[in-house]
């Protein structure tokens, strides 16, 4: 879990972050966006900033120019028109910092200063860059509106009135355009940041959503499999418990088949923990049992002291598909173990029928055992589990007490 968080929380920009606006760096960044402090200025800021500070510079030299030049313009007027051009040049290094109070405050400003016009279109495009358009279009009407009454205070020599009106305007409407552009760009690459975490996000989730189905898969396995192994340890150990007069050939038989089904059951779960150690696939290691084992099966469990009859009436066991095949054993093998645990003595009668296109049954009954038998710890999980895996295949399974008060366990699985 901490790689995953390390992976979550390492920094976006590891090389040229001196190319990057820093605001921008800001928003892609979780360090940043985590330590609360406003962005500093990167290399690119810098000299972005000393630009439109010269230009904003050399358009009020213009602007001081002509009201120099110009003899209506009182010399009082024309030199408090100088100093607020030289304080908005001043302001520019604050437009990233305050880009509305900024251009709001240059709208009465340029109105009645010339020579901060420069640094009024700058502001204008810093707040197209840095928020909404509502704030823009506020902001951009404000100036919009006072441009017909400026010109006609401060008539252009050069240009006529109204042609005067449709340069400003075309000048506006492209800054602005310019900058909801640039940040246009910059919601962009915020979305694809977006939808990179929350594709990274799905894929982890998918991960450990397949993990855990894959630990679910290897834990009914292991259920299914040293559940009967278990089952037959305790039939030969309590035989042995209750009979310790037999013969020796009895009890050196019970002895082997302990011994045996012992290493069956560590070779199993030696093969499953292989499994979760390893991260194979179920394939791995000895060959899974199809239903070709079935009689294999069987014979264990008479051997077992068990009272089995088979009835198979699949011609050709090895025709099955391996994960029906797979599905009818173990629905066999959990219905022996649970007939040995829940009616020791009784007979059991297991049944296989199918062919291609008619799917397979699968049937084990048990009758009514005699006398009491003690209640089993954990009875019913592996019905459930035997549930799912024939669901996963594609079929049914039923199971419930018969009229006679035995029970059966009733599989339908699909073969095509």
């Amino acid at each position: 879990m901490s790689g995953d968080k390390a992976t979550q929380t390492a920094p976006v920009f590891t090389g040229r972050r001196w190319f990057f606006p820093s605001a921008l760096i800001h928003e892609l960044d979780p360090d940043a966006e985590r330590s609360g402090r406003r962005p500093r200025r990167t290399a690119r800021d810098w000299a972005v900033d000393f630009s439109c500070f010269l230009l904003a510079v050399g358009v009020g030299l213009l602007g001081a120019e002509a009201v120099a030049a110009n003899t209506r313009v009182p010399e009082p007027l024309a030199t408090a028109d100088q100093m607020l051009g030289a304080l908005s040049c001043a302001a520019i290094w604050l437009r990233r910092r305050w880009p509305l109070g900024l251009a709001a405050v240059m709208v009465p400003v340029s109105f009645v200063s010339e020579t901060s016009g420069g640094v009024a279109v700058i502001a204008l495009f810093t707040l197209a860059v840095h928020r909404p358009f509502r704030y823009v279009a506020w902001v951009g009407g404000a100036h919009a509106a006072l441009v017909p009454l400026y010109f006609w205070w401060r008539p252009d020599p050069d240009l006529p009135y109204l042609a005067s009106i449709v340069l400003f305007m075309v000048l506006t409407v492209a800054v602005v355009g310019w900058g909801m552009f640039v940040r246009s760009k910059r919601q962009l690459m915020l979305s694809l940041r977006d939808r990179a975490r929350r594709a990274e996000t799905e894929a982890r989730l998918r991960a450990e959503q397949a993990q855990r189905l894959a630990r679910e898969a290897i834990a009914r396995e292991m259920h299914d499999v040293l559940a009967h192994r278990l089952t037959l340890l305790s039939v030969h150990a309590g035989a042995l418990e209750f009979r310790p007069d037999a013969p020796r050939e009895e009890i050196a038989r019970a002895a082997g088949v302990i011994r045996e089904s012992a290493h069956e059951a560590l070779q199993d779960l030696r093969e499953i923990i292989g499994v979760l150690r390893a991260g194979e696939s179920d394939d791995a290691g000895r060959p899974q049992p199809t239903l070709a084992a079935l009689d294999t099966l069987v014979a264990e469990s008479r051997e077992a002291g068990m009272k089995v009859t088979l009835d198979h009436r699949v011609t050709d066991p090895a025709a099955v598909p391996a994960s029906v095949g797979r599905t009818a054993y173990r629905i066999a093998q959990e219905g022996l173990t649970n007939a040995r645990k829940h009616a020791p003595g009784t007979e059991v009668t297991v049944s296989v029928t199918g062919g291609p296109g008619q799917g397979l049954a699968v049937t084990v009954r048990n009758p009514r055992p005699e006398g009491d038998v003690p209640h089993v710890p954990g009875a019913g999980q592996g019905l459930i589990g035997l549930t799912e895996r024939a669901t996963l295949a594609g079929g049914t399974l039923q199971h419930g007490p018969t009229p006679d008060g035995g029970f059966e366990v009733r599989a339908r699985l699909p073969w095509t």
